[in-house]
């Protein structure tokens, strides 16, 4: 069979095997993805959060030694250019970033590799001034926190402690007060999750309960007026360590792991429609990477190619859907 036809034969089978219940076929609609100027260097589990049209990525680690890296870099889609900015007070892997009323907020994380060394810090970074304010610490050490701002206040749920184990903790900081409340917790503990606010509520997505093989497709959405969780369409396969970003009335969910490595899988949660669809894969697999959508398009940066830090890349995909 030529190479064309066979091409074609296998995307065709592929796209009849997603047709099931909870899912939409994109078709070609399916967007594609192009290759920007990389990181000034390799990191992975990265955190990342969109202001005023830019792209910041914070922390990650390296391997060999380095988990606790303090960089801070801003990309500006407008020139395809990085630039360094103020490092992190203090740094971390597994860090969890979110924007709120302009500035930027990052909790949690760990210092060793392995989620090892669980660290408490929170803080807020404002990118016109280019300077940090440390914040008053989480409950307890935690990492890999699910954290998004809903109505100027940051929710930090969930995450892995210093003694490994995952909890149901959810936090909610104001601001404008500095201070920390309580809110209800997640339905079953769990970290490395995808999550994201829009239209006033936050949805939680994948993650892992314990080990790197312990995944799941929960797909939860907590809603802050009732201060109550409620069960959504699960992820169409369980993974962990995944990225997240709102992009045109959608909750792309991409890459992550699962026990047989890092994933090329790129889906979006329809928000109109309340289904999956699926959309154009990764150019290559990833776990640890995160980004933002930022205008007509979607980036995402870092990440590792291999489980654990195998691979670490410096690479920044943009997705861009007709």
């Amino acid at each position: 069979m030529p190479r064309l036809q066979e091409t074609a034969l296998v995307a065709a089978l592929m796209l009849t095997a997603c047709a099931a219940p909870g899912w939409s076929q994109s078709g070609s609609q399916a967007g594609g993805w192009t290759v920007k100027a990389p990181m000034p260097a390799i990191r992975n589990e990265v955190a990342a959060a969109s202001v005023n049209g830019k792209l910041y990525v914070f922390g990650g680690s390296v391997g060999g030694g380095r988990y606790d890296l303090t960089r801070n870099e801003e990309y500006d889609p407008a020139t395809n250019a990085w630039r360094v900015r103020k490092d992190l007070p203090s740094g971390a892997n597994h860090m969890t970033a979110t924007a709120a009323n302009g500035k930027i907020y990052l909790v949690g994380g760990f210092l060793g590799s392995q989620h090892k060394d669980a660290v408490a810090g929170a803080f807020e970074y404002d990118p016109v001034a280019d300077s940090w304010r440390t914040l008053a610490p989480l409950s307890s050490p935690r990492g890999s926190v699910a954290l998004a701002a809903v109505g100027g206040k940051v929710h930090a749920i969930g995450g892995r402690g210093t003694d490994l184990k995952t909890v149901t903790t959810h936090q909610v900081l104001d601001p404008a007060t500095g201070t920390w409340s309580t809110a209800a917790p997640l339905t079953k503990a769990r970290d490395h999750t995808a999550t994201v606010a829009v239209e006033g509520k936050i949805h939680v997505i994948g993650g892992r309960f314990a080990n790197p093989t312990d995944t799941t497709d929960m797909h939860e959405v907590y809603d802050p007026t009732t201060d109550a969780w409620s069960p959504a369409p699960p992820l169409p396969g369980p993974r962990s360590s995944l990225a997240v970003g709102v992009y045109k009335d959608m909750i792309m969910v991409l890459g992550g792991e699962t026990n047989v490595g890092s994933l090329t899988d790129n889906e979006a949660f329809d928000l109109k429609a309340n289904r999956w669809v699926r959309l154009a894969p990764l150019p290559s697999p990833r776990h640890g990477i995160a980004g933002a959508a930022i205008g007509a398009s979607a980036y995402f940066a870092g990440g590792a190619q291999g489980t654990g830090g195998n691979g670490t890349s410096d690479q920044l995909f943009v997705f861009t859907l007709p």
